[in-house]
Formats: structure tokens, sequence, C-alpha cells
């Protein structure tokens, strides 16, 4: 069933996710969505929580998390990092959130003469080898399934810089204008790279405009301009444009 592919989905991206969350995302009432999760729970493929579910430790996909979420929605992904990166202007310095989809924004800045900070790990990987790229890699402990640097050691040095644009992932923009994320320990150096910005730009492909998110990262009055794709919710698009945001359909 597609819907509990959805569910499957948002539960290996986010580690948890509650009733609540999948019920407005994927506009179901909330017995459905606790019928589905005890069904996906018989299989063995999440566990169920009190009010939500998380991921099952011997599903294969959670152990690698990020390549998991790479697979997911590839086309809309990379839509959004290509009307993303043609935003940056030679001699630019860019700040690269974690995130599959601001890996494949990597790919595209190949060859330019930027400089990028990044957190993240799978964009080291990307630009390691291009000469024409200054790298800067931020420090921080290293969680290894997401590709990524955290900790305050990241976020001291995000304080030590400043960035022209910087480009940050999210699970959901809520209805309310609030951008989500689910990821505990990498929201703060989110909020680190929006404050070091002179230009904030939110990359999330349509179906996590509302997607999910259980902590918020900023208010979107703090985003200049969202790149997303066809899929979004209209409601939501007309509060940020409300809010000052430039949405770009990609």
């Amino acid at each position: 069933m597609q819907r509990q592919s959805e569910i499957l989905a948002r539960v290996r991206e986010g580690g948890s996710v509650s009733v609540n969350e999948l019920s407005s995302a994927l506009d179901v009432s909330p017995s459905t969505i606790r019928r589905d999760l005890h069904q996906l729970d018989r299989a063995g493929v999440l566990t169920r929580v009190h009010g939500g579910a998380a991921v099952t430790a011997s599903d294969p996909d959670t152990l690698r998390p990020f390549d998991a979420v790479a697979r997911a929605d590839a086309e809309a992904k990379t839509r959004v990092a290509v009307a993303a990166a043609r935003r940056v202007r030679d001699g630019e310095v860019v700040a690269l959130d974690i995130g599959t989809t601001t890996a494949r924004i990597a790919q595209e800045l190949r060859g330019r003469a930027i400089t990028v900070v990044t957190n993240s790990l799978a964009v080291l990987d990307v630009l390691r080898d291009d000469e024409a790229v200054e790298l800067i890699l931020l420090g921080g402990m290293v969680r290894r399934s997401y590709h990524s640097l955290v900790g305050v050691l990241t976020e001291d040095a995000v304080h030590q810089i400043g960035v022209d644009r910087a480009f940050i992932g999210t699970s959901g923009i809520a209805s309310g204008g609030q951008v989500m994320d689910s990821t505990f320990v990498e929201v703060p150096v989110k909020r680190a790279l929006i404050a070091a910005a002179r230009e904030v730009v939110v990359v999330a492909d349509g179906h996590k405009i509302p997607g999910s998110g259980t902590l918020r990262v900023c208010r979107v009055d703090q985003v200049d301009v969202l790149v997303t794709t066809d899929g979004a919710d209209e409601l939501i698009l007309d509060e940020c444009r409300e809010r000052g945001v430039e949405v770009d359909i990609a």
C-alpha cells in the first residue's frame, strides 16, 4: 500500500514520528494511521511506541538511513538541487547543511570558483577532489549513519564564519510558518548556519510540505527563499509568501 510505504519512509528518515504528524502529512485520520502502524509493527518493519512509531533495529535501512533517504524521491531532490545551485554566484561563500538534497547541490556546484562550508561528510565526498572549490569542513562529533558532524564543536566553528548563502534541509514545513526537523542533535547546527548567513535558502521537495518534524528549527520569516517541487501544500506556500519568502517551484 502506497500510504504504508510513505509512513515507513518518514519513520526511517526521522528515526521516529508521531501519529498526529503522519495524520496531518498524509491527510487521513489518526485511527487510520494507528491501524497502519499496527500492521507495519506486526510485519516487523517498524516499532510502535506511545503516540507514534520508531525505526526497528533489525530493519537494514535503519543501519544506513542516509542512503535509504537518498533513494527516496531522487528525481525531485535533483530538481531542487539544480534550481538551488543556480542561485550561487562565483566567488561566494556557501554553507551546505547535512542531508541528501544538499549533497546533490554539491554535485551541481562542482567546478565552480566558490567556497563551500559544510558539516556534511556526504558533501565532503562530492567535493574533496574538486580543486576549483575551496572546501571548509566544520569539526565535531561524527554521526556516521547520517554522514554528518554535530555537537558543540561544530556549533562553535559555525560562529567563527559568515556566509553569503546557507542551504538548509528540513523534514517539514508546518502550517503556521514553522520550519521543522526530527533529528535533535542537528537542529542547533542548522540554527547556527542560519544565523551566519546573509541569505537563507530552505530546500525541500514537495512531500516535505507539510512533511514531519518534532522540533522547530526557525520561523519561515527567517527564511529568504524556499526551493521546492510540485506537490507541496499550497496553503503553506501561500503562508510563506505572505511572510516575505520567495517560493521557487523547481
